[in-house]
Formats: structure tokens, sequence, C-alpha cells
């Protein structure tokens, strides 16, 4: 698979890679033993960037991920994050950071943490003194590069002058544009963007139905595109764009992430999947071209994304 670059300090990585944040959390149930098989199929196709977080599990999500990967860690990227509490709230405090990143470390069986996002702003802590506490874990050799994720384009710059940021990770799909204010401090700064719900949470894979068909505790049921006054528009404009999608042969799961690489080459999407065959699936829209015309039908369908917020 093609290689793309994040952020000037050497931190390359497969032009699309593996979220896992799905495998032990968000999307109902999951079974371990197909989701490893996932991932390591992710690795046979030509993944080679994996990511996760404390919040996945507090700790299940890494143990899985890192179980998965063991035996080929050193042909992989492994990328975590810190920032919050169990009841969602934020905690980037210096202590916090590097208790975080020892358990993960463990949970991980890694030496090393490629990449390390503080995962959400914290509005107690300046973001010079999360920064300076990563940058003291990268003088450590506990962690290689480091990223912000969630946060907003000052963040971005008062951040990158205490140490560089490799990547900025935030939703980013056909039907979520509001990453794309940041792109010109991205740009200037020489930061990668890493997307992530890249077929917005599932409903870019033709296979999205209304929310009581999910389980009280998935993470769509507060998803404002499956709004029962959004869904059924939300439903049409998938329809029209796998209109585009048959045209190219392809599915549309693989049209969204053709068209997240189509945008700029300092993107990555990491699209996660529990089921090796869509998995494959995805991986194959690593190969799919879209013209200019594509590109323009696209905009069309969904010039302002979805009807609907991320969350209601």
């Amino acid at each position: 698979m093609q290689q793309r670059t994040l952020g000037r300090q050497g931190l390359t990585v497969s032009a699309l890679g593996y979220g896992a944040m799905g495998t032990v959390i968000a999307f109902g149930p999951s079974d371990d033993t197909e989701s490893i098989a996932a991932i390591r199929r992710a690795h046979e196709l030509g993944v080679t960037h994996f990511d996760t977080a404390e919040l996945y599990g507090w700790g299940a999500g890494e143990k899985l991920l890192g179980q998965a990967l063991a035996p080929i860690r050193d042909q992989v990227t492994i990328a975590t994050k810190f920032g919050f509490t169990p009841s969602y709230g934020a905690d980037s405090r210096p202590d916090h950071i590097r208790e975080v990143v020892d358990n993960s470390l463990r949970s991980l069986n890694v030496d090393m943490i490629d990449l390390l996002y503080q995962h959400q702003p914290d509005p107690n802590v300046p973001v010079e003194d999360v920064v300076g506490t990563m940058k003291e874990l990268v003088d450590a050799g506990k962690v290689k590069y480091l990223g912000l994720s969630n946060t907003g384009a000052d963040d971005i710059r008062r951040a990158h002058a205490v140490h560089p940021i490799s990547a900025f990770q935030g939703e980013y799909s056909i039907f979520e544009r509001g990453v794309e204010s940041l792109l010109p401090t991205l740009e200037e700064l020489g930061i990668g963007l890493v997307a992530y719900s890249p077929v917005a949470r599932g409903f870019l894979t033709g296979t999205a139905k209304s929310r009581e068909h999910y389980t009280a505790d998935d993470f769509r049921q507060n998803v404002g595109w499956w709004a029962p006054e959004n869904f059924d528009a939300n439903v049409a404009l998938a329809a029209e764009l796998t209109k585009v999608a048959d045209s190219k042969g392809a599915a549309l799961s693989q049209l969204a992430l053709a068209w997240l690489l189509a945008r700029k080459d300092y993107i990555v999407p990491i699209p996660g999947s529990r089921n090796p065959a869509r998995v494959e699936e995805n991986i194959a829209a690593a190969g799919l071209t879209l013209t200019a015309d594509d590109l323009a039908r696209i905009d069309a369908i969904v010039p302002n994304g979805a009807i609907g917020g991320r969350w209601t």
C-alpha cells in the first residue's frame, strides 16, 4: 500500500490505517477472536498504522490490539490516547498523563508508544503543560511522536510551539466536514491529519439502520444523523452517493475512503471493522481513483455534510 507522511518528524504510515475503537466499545457486541483476525488481516493487506485509546474499554482495547499485533510489532506503528475520565470528563494533569502512559505501555505490551495523542482538551490544564509532559515522555523514550485530537487551531499552535506535533486526529468524512477549517493551520505547521469515523460511523457503508435496530449503549443512539427527523434524509443522501460508487464499480464505503484520500496527501483515514471481509473491502479503497468529475458529483450531493450534527 502507498505510504503517507504525518508531520515533519519522520512518521510514515500506510495510506489507510486501522481504528480499533469498535473492537471493545461503541457499536454493539464484539468478538475478540474475530477482531484479532480483522486486525491481522489489515496488516496482511498493507496496513501499518493502528489506533486505540485508554478510553476504549479502559485498557481492554489496548490489550486486545497489543495481543493482535504482538507477532508483528516491529512492522507497525501504534497510536494511543489519554485525557478522559470514566465519566467522560477531561483529565490531562501531568501526573495523570504519566500514569496513563505507563498503563498503556503495559496494556499494549510494548516498550514505546509510536504516537501519543491528547484525546480531548482539558480546560483546567494549559496545553503547554500537557505537551510539556508529553515531551518529557519522548525524552524518556516512552513515546516517539506526539499528536492532538478534537481541539482547535489555537491549541494546535500553542502545542506545536512546545514540541512538534506530528498528527492531528479529527472526525472527517463526506458526512462530517468540520475539520476542514483546520486544514490551513495543519498545512502551515506541517501536521498530518488522521481521519476517524471516515465512513460516518457506518452510515456510509450502505448498511445503516434506524436506531431501534441498535443496542442502547451503541454510540449511534446519540448521533444526530440517526435522529428520526434526519434519518430518512441521510439515507437518501447515501443512496445518491451509492450511485456514484456503482458507476466506479465500488462499494459506498470504498467511495467514502477514496474521497478522503483524494482530499490531501497528508490525510490518513482509519476505518475500523471487526469483520475481516469488511476490512478487505475497506483496504481495496486505496486502489480506487476518483476523477475531478467524481469529486464534483460527491460534493454536489453532500456539499456541507449530513443532515443533523455529529451528536444530538
